[in-house]
This record gives structure tokens, C-alpha cells and sequence, in this order.
């Protein structure tokens, strides 16, 4: 839900066309007084004051107009804004201020050499582009510049990672829930997403299967959602590895040289990067340890859905998508039954319970 647009008093736009108003009056005064050089007694009627009238007329006119159009670049400004992170804001902001004062330090002298009607617009121009392009070098070398001033980027992985990126793997992408962490605020800061694994996603999107044609959809719109997030600086960088034919050593590769955390839902892929030496962040990991714990002898109700591998089992599930083997049950395939669990075995796909039916 977007929030709503916070509406400028009236006054602003006045005292912003008040502002105008004066400069132009000074203006027309100016104007008035080189036009007649000769000594004058100010008055209504006189040239010098008939200059002051015109200009702030000429203000008043064009003050609303600019007020109106200044308010609205501030808005404009204030929602592009809201869609960068603070490491983006800052950063921009300090790489703007270092470019003003290096153009201020450079074309200080031209003030001094020919005239200031001439050099002062010149002045401006050279301010204002160096002062964007240090806004997009800071923007784009945002961590080194921030690393200069011992600023740290996201929540965690900053002490383990150096710069504080974190690269996506395509399982997160699919899966989606991490959208839900970032809007609960346990995640933020830099996610890089490699060209290859964009590629993966955009290849299943195009398939001619029905699912996997929705992973690569479901997938593609993970990764927008979580582009606009508030918190969150999204980017796709290109493939630096291009020699290695696999994605999951492109992305050991990648975390290596960027010292990057590696978030993924594929264990065996965080079980590799790990020994590899690279920073991960299992989110199924998360999920295992999130979910409530069963044990031996407590008792459970699942709904029974289907019949097990073995004879006389059945198979349902409890509402955190935990497996439950129910053993001499499959006579009641279809009922919710109040089971005792017997074992937890905990695998690298999940929990699965082992139970049999409660005895009355």
C-alpha cells in the first residue's frame, strides 16, 4: 500500500513566490539604475522605481508558476527516494558534496578572471554536473566509499563479509519467501542478483512446461517485489566467471572475489560453498529451526491424505508442512486422527515424523 502524498501548505508556495517576487524587483532595479546613470531622486514615477514595479510584477507572475514546479521536483524527488536504500542515499549525498567542492576548488579561479555576469553561469554549470557525476560514482562505488568512512551495509554479514552483499541463487528467487523476511525487517542491505541465475529464471519462464514455466514467473516476481523494498538495494550484475560452465560454482566464485554472503535455499549448494570457504545463509535452515517442535510421546491430530510406501502406513501433514508417518493407519486414509509420535528424523529436505494411532 503506497502511502499517501503529504500535501504542501499553501504558505510555502507563497513564501516561495515571495522570494520572486523580491529577487525580480531587484533585478528590475538594477536594470533601472545602469540604464540611468545619472543621479536621481527616487520616486513613484521615476525610471528607478517604475523598474522595482515592473519586476516584482514580472515576479509575481512567474513566482507561482516556479513555486508550483520547485514543490513538485521536491516530490518527485522525495518518491525517487523512497525506492533507494540508505546506503544509496547516503552515499549519493556524499559524492555529490565531494563533487561541489572539487568544481568549487577548480573554477574558483574563473571568478577572478573575467566577469561575473559571464563566469557565474559558468561557475554554476560546472558545480552542478561535477556535483551529479560525484552523486553517480557514489551511488555506484557506494561500498568502497562508505567502507572509507567505517560505515557498515545491512544487518548481518558485515563483520563475515566485508562489504555486506549478499548474491541470490536461483531456489530463493523460486521459492519467494524472502520477500516475507525482508518485510519483516530480519534482512536488508545489498542483494545482488548474478546474470546467470536471471538467465535460469527467464529460460523458465519461456518453457513450454506449465510448471516450470510458473517457478520461472513466481521468480521473476520475487525478485521485483523485493526491488521495491524500502530497505533493500537490488542489483544485477553481469556474469565474472564466464569460464565456468556450472551456476552453482559461478556463484562460489562470485561470493569468493566479492567476499559476499551467499543466500540460498539449496543445501547441498551451502553444505559446497561452505567448504569452499564462502559466507551462507541457509533460509530452509531458518525455516527448520523456525518450525515448533515435535517429539516422542507427544500427541498430534493430522489429517490423514494418502497411503505410505510401506504396508499399513499412511501419510499426512501438519500446518507447517511437517511429514507424518502414521504406522497400522491406512484403513483410515481420509480422517483426521489423533496420532502419538514415536521418532523425529530430521533430514536435508525437512522434519518427517514417525507415529502410530492413540490408544483410547
Amino acid at each position: 500500500m503506497n502511502p499517501r502524498p503529504v500535501r504542501v501548505p499553501v504558505g510555502v508556495i507563497e513564501l516561495l513566490r515571495l522570494f520572486v517576487v523580491v529577487f525580480f524587483a531587484g533585478l528590475g532595479y538594477q536594470i533601472a539604475v545602469a540604464a540611468e546613470p545619472t543621479d536621481v531622486r527616487l520616486g513613484p514615477l521615476d525610471a528607478v522605481g517604475a523598474g522595482v514595479l515592473l519586476g516584482a510584477a514580472i515576479g509575481y507572475v512567474l513566482g507561482g508558476v516556479v513555486a508550483r514546479l520547485t514543490v513538485r521536483s521536491v516530490a518527485a524527488t522525495e518518491r525517487n527516494l523512497r525506492q533507494r536504500s540508505t546506503e544509496q542515499v547516503l552515499s549519493g549525498m556524499i559524492g555529490a558534496a565531494l563533487g561541489v567542492l572539487l568544481a568549487a576548488a577548480v573554477t574558483w579561479p574563473l571568478l577572478l578572471i573575467g566577469s561575473q555576469v559571464v563566469m557565474l553561469p559558468l561557475f554554476g554549470f560546472i558545480i552542478v554536473t561535477l556535483a551529479l557525476l560525484g552523486y553517480r560514482i557514489g551511488v555506484a562505488r557506494r561500498h568502497d566509499l562508505l567502507a572509507l568512512f567505517g560505515a557498515q551495509a545491512g544487518l548481518s554479514g558485515g563483520s563475515r563479509a566485508g562489504s555486506g552483499e549478499r548474491i541470490l541463487d536461483t531456489s530463493v528467487a523460486i521459492d519467494g519467501r524472502i520477500v516475507d523476511v525482508v518485510t519483516a525487517g530480519f534482512l536488508t542491505g545489498s542483494f545482488l542478483v548474478p546474470q546467470p541465475v536471471l538467465d535460469e529464471l527467464q529460460g523458465l519462464a519461456d518453457a513450454g512446461d506449465d510448471l516450470r514455466r510458473a517457478r520461472g514467473r513466481r521468480g521473476l516476481e520475487a525478485l521485483d517485489a523485493l526491488r521495491r523494498q524500502r530497505d533493500v538495494d537490488l542489483e544485477v550484475v553481469p556474469d565474472a566467471a564466464r569460464e565456468v560452465p556450472d551456476v552453482d560454482a559461478k556463484l562460489v566464485r562470485m561470493c569468493l572475489d566479492r567476499r559476499a554472503v551467499l543466500v540460498t535455499l539449496d543445501t547441498n549448494l551451502a553444505k559446497a560453498a561452505a567448504l569452499a570457504g564462502v559466507s551462507v545463509m541457509n533460509l530452509h535452515a531458518l525455516a527448520l529451526a523456525l518450525r515448533p517442535p515435535v517429539t516422542a510421546g507427544d500427541v498430534v491430530r493430522v489429517n490423514l491424505l494418502k497411503a505410505g510406501k510401506e504396508p499399513g502406513q499412511a501419510v499426512g501433514y501438519l500446518d507447517d508442512g511437517t511429514m507424518v508417518v502414521a504406522e497400522r493407519s491406512r484403513d483410515r486414509v481420509g480422517q483426521d486422527v489423533a496420532v502419538v509420535v514415536t521418532s523425529v528424523l530430521t533430514t536435508a529436505n525437512g522434519r518427517m515424523v514417525f507415529s502410530r494411532p492413540q490408544t483410547s
